[in-house]
């Protein structure tokens, strides 16, 4: 549910909640009324979290630990604890997808941003950072006033390997650059200063530990897949942004995900989760299943023989909580089997009481806590709908615009037929085609009835509304009817008769015709493209409740779009040849395999990753970047000449990064036109030839606003051991020596060569 776009609605709306207080949530544990519990040695807010930890789970029977090891965590009422539900969600506003969240009484609603997939396609940090602050004051509020927790199951970080994946729209796009900076950003946003007494303002989760990118596809499900998948392509693209989240981002929580990779599933996995995010990535938090995963291994995969076995084999592995009832069904017969200790739980509960501790569960009044004064008030804010209005704004992509077609004039442009199932799509998009009645007035004919367009019966209502309308805007695309959380696509083209209805209206218009394409995953409008009465074509991807104004706000100019595409736009023969169930990323021609995402998919595309116009033009200059770097080992290799060098490439392992300082890159950005406008700088690069991965991959992106005429420098930092590396077919990360090739945008090639320092 969402805030209303409309402001006076949402100025009573604010007035209404700031008459009436929601009831205050008694403390979760740790109650100062409470005498029996207040001065137990867990509820002393002055003393190390881990000494508070280690004393709550030494006063617990294993009876009641069990109980605790899943999402609807039972209380303790003999220790002054209540129960509680880890489960909620906000991949783009406070939901009340999972149980864990209310609407309800004085949180009717919550602000609703536009969908991941839209928001990552502004390419802006900061953007994301401030959504995340957003989302956690208002889970805050909820939570003070009893209709939330803190516990928030997303990012979604996952790789948007495959065009047809039904949840695509949740993630950052297909590049694990951009998927890395969206996580980082978006969890530091929701968590708060991480830096300040090991503390946190909502605890965020990224998810779905790894290789998970498959829903239903082709009578093949998430909860039977085995994902085969390289150590290469797991290092390199599919575990890179849960890398981001954990040692950049700090974030509390990762879920691991129904599907097995390599034969084993992933919540079952210790490799994955004891040795790897717990092991070398240093998790500071919990990790959790996806929901009734546990259950999923033992009666979909058959696992195990037992679910003794399989509670055991998941708590062993380093899960800590199950999203579903399993482990609390099956622990206790596991540990009494011999399977699985005592012990084992205590460190899983040690994992999540150490967060709800650092969320100040523990700490008695919430009303006394940071962000106890947050309330009714805080939620669905005027600024917060602002907020929502310039992401909606930010995310929208102009793919194409014939000379003398967008912007529309509200002068020449007095009439406007608006056509298309997504015409008036309020639950597409939570929002609707209303905006553009604030330019002109509006002719509305759905054309199709539902995105699916099965029947032509209306077609001929919505031709003769284009013929004489001064401009036509198609709002056309697909909903989550079409993909969806285990709803997977077959096809990338528009269902049903969609391409069809476009074309007969185009044809018909009086005026320029605007193909507005309302989707998460790419579809192929080739047919759109060439079609020359097609003037302009705009992706709105799934905007939030601000996407009918953002959207108008564009059409009529006085919003100059400057999103860019997070994910490459496949011809439909591309899908046709490519089965969902192949994981490999790169290109292999012995096989007829093209490979996957603009950095190893080579061949013709409909649009490509990056891509997004302007109504102005930018130029684009490299004023300063170095030319030559030195790369340092470690003392232990400085003097063994050349042989720490496999096929020209050091492993980073090898190389002193921490002292390694970043290289600087001044960029000038021009604004050649007569239209103020954001123009996001997209750094990639390019290893020397031979090298374990030669294919260009983003490295930076930095967004800037330029005013017309004028211009601004745009400083960039990279790191060699991070940016410049690649891995090997053993998943071990090398960086290869020679000269690599810097690009900003097509024009701009910029050498830098490196050289291994072996020291005196």
């Amino acid at each position: 549910m969402s805030c209303h776009s409309n402001y006076f609605i949402v100025l009573l709306l604010f007035v209404f909640l700031n008459l009436i207080s929601a009831e205050a949530r008694a403390p979760f544990a740790c109650d100062p009324k409470n005498g029996a519990t207040r001065g137990l040695r867990f509820c002393r807010a002055n003393l190390p979290i881990h000494v508070r930890v280690q004393d709550l789970v030494g006063r617990l029977n294993l009876q009641e630990k069990v109980k605790l090891l899943v999402n609807n965590a039972v209380g303790v009422p003999r220790l002054g604890i209540q129960g509680y539900e880890w489960w909620s969600e906000a991949l783009h506003g406070v939901s009340n997808t999972g149980p864990g969240t209310k609407f309800q009484g004085a949180f009717p609603a919550a602000t609703s941003f536009p969908q991941v997939i839209t928001t990552a396609a502004s390419f802006n940090s900061s953007l994301w950072e401030a959504i995340g602050q957003v989302v956690s004051d208002e889970a805050r509020a909820m939570y003070n006033g009893g209709a939330g927790g803190l516990t928030y199951w997303s990012p979604n970080v996952n790789i948007f390997r495959d065009p047809r994946w039904g949840r695509g729209q949740e993630t950052p796009g297909e590049d694990p650059s951009l998927a890395s900076k969206y996580a980082t950003s978006y969890v530091r946003g929701l968590q708060g200063n991480f830096n300040k007494n090991n503390r946190l303002k909502v605890a965020a989760c990224c998810k779905h530990f790894t290789a998970y990118d498959l829903d239903n596809w082709n009578g093949v499900d998430r909860f039977h897949f085995n994902a085969l998948v390289s150590k290469q392509d797991l290092e390199d693209t599919y575990n890179v942004p849960f890398k981001a989240c954990v040692q950049e981002g700090k974030v509390a929580s990762v879920m691991c995900s129904y599907n097995q990779v390599n034969g084993k599933p992933t919540c079952a996995d210790p490799d994955l989760l004891r040795n790897t995010i717990r092991g070398q990535w240093h998790l500071n938090g919990y990790i959790v299943s996806d929901c009734d995963s546990v259950g999923v291994l033992f009666d979909n995969q058959h696992y195990t023989k037992t679910p003794e076995e399989a509670a055991a084999d998941t708590i062993k592995a380093g899960l800590d909580l199950d999203c579903g009832p399993f482990l609390a069904q099956h622990t206790e017969a596991a540990i009494r089997r011999g399977l699985l200790t005592e012990a084992d739980v205590n460190q899983a509960l040690t994992n999540t009481f150490t967060v709800q501790m650092r969320l100040g569960m523990f700490d008695g009044e919430p009303s006394a806590q940071p962000f106890g004064n947050l309330g009714p008030r805080d939620v669905c804010t005027p600024a917060h709908q602002d907020l929502a209005l310039q992401a909606a704004r930010e995310g929208i992509v102009l793919l194409q615009n014939r000379p003398g077609s967008l912007p529309l004039s509200t002068a020449r442009h007095r009439n406007i037929a608006v056509i298309g199932p997504n015409a008036d799509a309020t639950v597409t998009m939570i929002g609707n085609y209303a905006g553009i009645a604030r330019y002109s007035k509006t002719i509305h004919q759905k054309g199709c009835t539902g995105v699916a367009c099965t029947s032509n019966q209306q077609f001929g209502a919505a031709i003769a509304a284009a013929s004489h309308a001064d401009a036509t805007v198609l709002v056309m695309g697909l909903d989550q009817s079409i993909e969806a959380e285990a709803r997977d696509r077959t096809s990338v083209l528009l269902p049903g008769r969609q391409q069809e209805l476009i074309s007969k209206v185009a044809q018909a218009s009086r005026g320029p015709t605007i193909l507005v394409l309302m989707c998460g995953g790419p579809v192929d409008v080739t047919f759109a493209k060439n079609d020359p009465k097609i003037s302009a074509i705009l992706w709105v991807g799934y905007p939030g409740q601000a996407g009918g104004t953002a959207i108008a706000d564009v059409i009529f100019g006085t919003t100059n779009p400057g999103g860019k595409l997070p994910m490459t736009w496949y011809p439909q023969n591309y899908v046709a040849k490519i089965p969902m169930t192949d994981l490999a990323m790169r290109a292999d021609p012995r096989r007829g395999y093209p490979g996957r995402t603009y950095r190893f998919y080579k061949g013709p595309v409909v649009f490509p990753f990056g891509f997004g116009l302007s109504y102005t033009r930018f130029t684009q200059s490299m004023a300063q970047a170095p030319t030559k770097v030195m790369v340092p080992l470690t003392n232990h290799y400085t003097n063994t000449n050349m042989s720490t060098l496999t096929n020209n490439a050091v492993k980073v392992l090898h190389t002193n990064c921490d002292n390694t300082s970043p290289l600087h890159l001044h960029i000038d950005v021009k604004n050649m036109g007569e239209v103020d406008g954001p123009h996001t700088v997209l750094l990639f690069s390019t290893p020397p030839s031979g090298a374990h991965s030669s294919e260009k991959q983003l490295i930076g992106f930095k967004k800037v606003h330029v005013l017309a005429g004028s211009q601004q420098r745009v400083r960039m930092k990279m790191h060699v051991c991070k940016h410049l590396s690649r891995a090997d077919e053993y998943g071990i990360r090398r960086i290869p020596m020679g000269e690599h090739t810097l690009h900003i945008g097509d024009d701009i090639k910029h050498q830098l060569s490196l050289q291994v320092d072996l020291g005196k």
